[in-house]
């Protein structure tokens, strides 16, 4: 990534959102923060500023918004004419109880982890398809989660919503190919991040903001399909896939 293209994040105020800012900035790349926290993207923007960022802008936007997603891509679009990387951080962590009590409460998880990304996605690909094919390093990077590899009775409404984005990118990903934009498919495990402060954290299976930003811009600068961070989640993901249903409903999970 030259000096002169510039990475969208949506969710820049979140744990890998800003580590992953953080590294483009170093390497004096351009950057356009959305968030919905003003004061948290102003002082996130001042930050990348001192690591080196050649610029940083700041738009203030409620992503469950649909109706906005069109302005807002057009004040994107505004701010930067070459586009390099468009990378979706923010998602919620939804109490599996209070979905199952309450549609209304579903219906809330599912909007922010799927549909939302959905919707900007679709206006993203629409726009990417009419550009010039010569931008080979043009990407999407879209963070899902290994939870959406098999629904599990203690976050099966979450892992619902990140695994219809999977899918949905799945299907992005062969539409973009011809277009010479990359489709990224990020599955991380557990990330020790405000999102995840009310659960225990300890030993092996965490991983750090900084460790998954790391593994995530390598994985966009390669164009990477889909990758798992820390990727020790790819093989145990693959036998929790393959544990047969029989077996599987009758663990707790």
């Amino acid at each position: 990534m030259n000096n002169n293209e510039t990475a969208v994040i949506f969710g820049a105020t979140s744990a890998v959102g800003q580590a992953l800012s953080k590294i483009h900035a170093e390497q004096g790349g351009a950057l356009i923060l959305v968030g919905r926290d003003e004061s948290k993207l102003d002082v996130t923007a001042a930050d990348l500023r001192t690591r080196g960022a050649s610029q940083v802008d700041c738009l203030v936007a409620d992503l469950d918004d649909f109706d906005k997603h069109q302005s807002l891509l057009q004040e994107i679009e505004n701010k930067a004419d070459d586009i390099a990387k468009y990378y979706f951080f923010y998602g919620t962590l939804p109490d599996q109880k209070a979905c199952e009590a309450s549609w209304q409460e579903s219906h809330k998880a599912l909007t922010t982890n799927f549909l939302s990304a959905a919707s900007l996605l679709t206006l993203i690909a629409n726009k990417v398809e009419t550009e010039s094919k010569n931008k080979g390093d043009r990407g999407i990077i879209v963070v899902t989660s290994v939870a959406g590899d098999r629904g599990r009775q203690s976050n099966y409404i979450y892992g619902a919503a990140k695994g219809g984005l999977t899918l949905f990118l799945q299907g992005l990903r062969n539409r973009l190919h011809k277009s010479g934009c990359s489709v990224t498919t990020v599955k991380p495990g557990f990330i020790d991040t405000p999102m995840t402060s009310d659960i225990e954290k300890g030993g092996p299976l965490w991983a750090t903001p900084e460790k998954v930003a790391v593994d995530i811009y390598k994985a966009a600068q390669k164009g990477k399909n889909e990758i798992y961070t820390p990727n020790f989640w790819m093989p145990i993901m693959l036998i929790i896939k393959n544990i047969p249903e029989t077996i599987f409903k009758k663990l707790s999970l």
